[in-house]
């Protein structure tokens, strides 16, 4: 692989690097919020639901912006909103005013889908994008990692909010870097916003997206309250529910590789070989959930919550590549926009509705509920798999023999 394809993997994956240690802040710190505010296991699910719902709603609007401009400009001038957002968050008086910066944060988050999606397939030719799209992936789970050791860390060290300064300042570095390094883009073309009407028409893509919606579900949830539960449940201190996290990233990173490296690799048509890798790690999460609703023990936590992670934070880069074969080259952009879309929006019912199982009933039935979600995935793959795109030229397609 020559310099110009590490050159772009590296910069977009240190700019996800850092754009994810920013975001996910909030998910680390959601011990942290619980003491300072008095929330209830509800209000720290609204904490996550707020953050998902500003990434949602100015989403397809900084997607546009990022064809009308080119991801150099906007994945930069995203980058130092989200550390001007983090820094709102450290110094939020109030649970009124914290919503109002996670918020900010959110929104400014949905300049990374379209941004280092688009940098992918654009600079990097066939054969090699399903591998990059998993090492960019692992910035998403590396910055999750990197933020709740951080946060958790530094909480205990100096104090409670020290962690968003830290990475306020590595974003705020790293942007700067990107902008200075990354090569200048066209970005030449007239904004404008997906055509849902046309990928309405598409039925796996439409399926995989409502797929979408349960995989989200259950990444954003997993991550949300990881920390908490391992304070809560198991009895172990904050510090370690972030190691406990990391260890959830560090897996889950592995688990984006692998997978992005086999999608390159093994036989078979596209569409089926990705999709039945994206089933496995959904039936692969459904099965661990079950395993972390049974663990009492600090050692069995951090092996179950790893295991997890493999699983259901390894399957973003597959979720991709499997819309790649079922859309058009010209159409990805707004099926990148859709299909990130749906996940977001799993997200923004499913944290206060597990808050809720584990204030009323107990972990044990908020963990099996995530289970049920991931089972409702692997179900509609299936039918991804087993129907025909209606197009003939799909983004990602077998690189011709030579």
């Amino acid at each position: 692989m020559d310099r110009s394809y590490w050159r772009t993997v590296s910069l977009v994956t240190t700019w996800q690097v850092s754009a994810s240690i920013c975001y996910y802040t909030i998910f680390a710190a959601t011990p942290l919020f619980r003491d300072e505010f008095g929330l209830s296991r509800f209000a720290v699910g609204l904490v996550v639901t707020t953050l998902t719902l500003g990434y949602a709603v100015f989403l397809l609007p900084l997607g546009a912006l990022t064809d009308r401009f080119g991801e150099r400009l906007t994945l930069t001038l995203g980058l130092v909103g989200l550390a001007t957002g983090t820094l709102l968050v450290a110094g939020a008086p109030t649970y009124a005013l914290l919503l109002a910066a996670v918020f900010v944060l959110g929104s400014l988050y949905g300049t990374a889908i379209p941004g280092t999606n688009k940098a992918v397939f654009d600079r990097i030719e066939p054969g090699r994008q399903n591998f990059a799209m998993g090492i960019k992936q692992v910035g998403v789970t590396g910055g999750s990692g990197i933020s709740a050791l951080l946060v958790t860390g530094l909480a205990g060290a100096l104090f409670p909010r020290a962690g968003f300064l830290v990475a306020a300042g590595i974003g705020a570095v790293v942007a700067v870097v990107f902008y200075v390094g990354y090569s200048s883009d066209s970005g030449g073309g007239v904004a404008d916003y997906p055509d849902f009407g046309a990928l309405l028409s598409n039925r796996p893509y439409v399926v995989l997206t409502t797929a979408g919606l349960f995989l989200g579900a259950a990444l954003f949830t997993t991550t949300g309250y990881t920390v908490l539960y391992v304070e809560e449940s198991i009895g172990a201190s904050v510090a370690f529910g972030g190691v406990v996290l990391a260890l959830v990233q560090l897996f889950g990173s592995v688990g984006r590789v692998l997978t992005g490296w086999l999608s390159d690799v093994l036989p078979g048509e596209p569409r089926v070989r990705i999709g039945l890798l994206l089933i496995v790690q959904s039936l692969g999460s459904a099965v661990m959930f079950v395993v972390v609703a049974s663990t009492t023990t600090e050692r069995g936590a951090a092996i179950a919550f790893g295991l997890l992670g493999f699983f259901v934070l390894g399957y973003t880069g597959v979720y991709y590549s499997v819309m790649a074969t079922l859309v058009s080259a010209d159409e990805m952009g707004g099926a990148t926009a859709g299909g990130q879309l749906a996940l977001t929006s799993g997200a923004l019912v499913a944290p206060p509705a597990f808050g809720y199982l584990a204030d009323t009933v107990g972990y044990r039935a908020s963990w099996l509920f995530l289970a049920g979600v991931v089972t409702v995935a692997a179900g509609l793959l299936v039918q991804v798999v087993r129907t025909e795109p209606s197009i003939t030229d799909p983004a990602a397609a077998d690189v011709p023999e030579k």
